[in-house]
């Protein structure tokens, strides 16, 4: 099924891209959280955690009908992560952030600055459907800049 996902889903978008990102795929995450990728800044690899990904998608849509969507879509998030000139800068200023409103503020703009990326991507697709992804992915760094600003 890897080798699957890779052919028809990712290699695609990568080549749309233009990224020269490495591309690793796994069954789960190895801190069982239920992220469906990550980028690596030092490496430059894009990896993947397909049962996290089917999980989100679960609960999200309910069915595993679009997974395939589903793949493409934090496939073309972790691409925004990669291609994004200003992350090298906006992580450094992350980590030496001295306050958690701060560090919630730049958290939010890398997110942020990939699903702009993601959305450019995967013009053509079903904005309803990945405008849904991106609000859920969003939602937590709302709710974090909200607790800091009440705080």
């Amino acid at each position: 099924m890897l080798i699957e996902i890779y052919t028809k889903i990712l290699t695609p978008l990568l080549l749309q891209s233009g990224s020269k990102a490495a591309i690793k795929l796994e069954n789960h995450h190895p801190e069982s959280r239920l992220a469906g990728g990550k980028y690596s800044l030092s490496t430059h690899t894009i990896t993947l955690y397909i049962e996290e990904i089917k999980e989100q998608c679960l609960q999200l849509f309910g069915s595993l009908v679009n997974l395939d969507l589903y793949i493409a879509v934090i496939f073309a998030h972790e691409l925004g992560h990669a291609e994004d000139k200003a992350l090298a800068i906006l992580a450094e200023r992350l980590e030496y952030a001295t306050t958690e409103i701060e560090r919630a503020k730049l958290s939010f703009l890398i997110e942020k600055r990939a699903w702009k990326y993601a959305e450019k991507l995967l013009q053509g697709t079903d904005r309803n459907f990945t405008k849904k992804i991106i609000f859920q992915s969003l939602r937590y760094y709302y709710e974090q800049i909200e607790l800091q600003q009440g705080a």
